[in-house]
């Protein structure tokens, strides 16, 4: 039996023991109560309010427009569906980059604001010091290493990190540095996976793997991609589990083709 089964509430503490005990941690993105509420009841360990939101929800190219009270409202509704998974909320670009005040005040304002469990900021060295003030306020902390999405104009490309020695380095150290500071896990994204093997196993601390190979502690994938209601999008890391946009599509194809003609609603379906 797993040992997630047997937990009635998912915590920081938890995800400690499932490293330990060699059990995987399973995480996926949702932004509203309603999808919350199912993954929740399929046993999912963690939900990740992501940053994402601007992508999938949005319609942004990017996650940079995202603001925090955006990422508040997502993640009210969330938490509201939500009685068993952590919920981590990401911090939006803009909400901690500045300086370490500001840094904690967002940080703050999303547990005060929403209920959720935890923060996840995205960096290695440059966010050190605003990591240490978050968990000194009593405030758990996911770091994210590799590909950072909301350095993307930096980067100019979302293709794999870390590839050459000098950048893989320089992950090695931020990874230590997180776990340092106070972080409880790290989402390493796009990398080679020898190279995500390596940082899981000198850290005491969960990795959670997206595109980062199979010996992270864990994995997570944004649901839309995971459950397919965006065809556009299939890079190499993704298992896609179910093709909603089609079965979406003709499901309501079916229901236009059923009011059209005044099949919709019959006599059963009528008071």
């Amino acid at each position: 039996m797993s040992i997630n089964k047997e937990i009635k509430k998912i915590t920081t503490h938890t995800l400690q023991k499932l490293k330990s005990g060699g059990e995987k941690i399973s995480m996926i993105t949702a932004y509203d109560f309603s999808f919350a509420k199912l993954f929740d009841k399929a046993g999912i360990d963690v939900i990740l309010v992501g940053d994402s939101a601007g992508n999938v929800m949005a319609g942004y190219e990017t996650t940079v427009p995202v603001t925090l009270e955006q990422m508040i409202y997502h993640a009210q509704c969330v938490v509201r569906g939500t009685d068993r998974s952590l919920v981590v909320v990401d911090m939006p670009f803009g909400s901690y980059q500045s300086n370490v005040d500001t840094a904690v005040a967002s940080a703050i304002r999303i547990m005060k604001e929403t209920g959720a469990h935890a923060v996840k900021m995205e960096g290695g060295e440059e966010i050190v010091e605003s990591v240490k003030k978050i968990v000194s306020a009593g405030i758990p902390v996911m770091g994210h290493l590799g590909l950072t999405p909301q350095s993307i104009y930096k980067f100019g490309t979302y293709q794999v990190r870390a590839k050459d020695e000098a950048e893989a380095a320089r992950l090695r150290e931020d990874a230590q540095l997180l776990q340092q500071a106070g972080c409880f896990a790290v989402v390493l994204e796009k990398i080679p996976a020898q190279l995500a093997k390596e940082v899981s196993e000198s850290l005491s601390i969960p990795t959670i793997g997206i595109g980062a190979g199979a010996f992270c502690n864990g994995q997570v994938l944004v649901m839309h991609d995971l459950l397919g209601i965006n065809q556009e999008f299939k890079p190499r890391f993704l298992r896609q589990y179910l093709n909603l946009e089609e079965q979406i599509t003709t499901a309501v194809k079916h229901y236009i083709r059923d009011v059209k003609s005044a099949d919709f609603p019959g006599e059963h379906e009528s008071y």
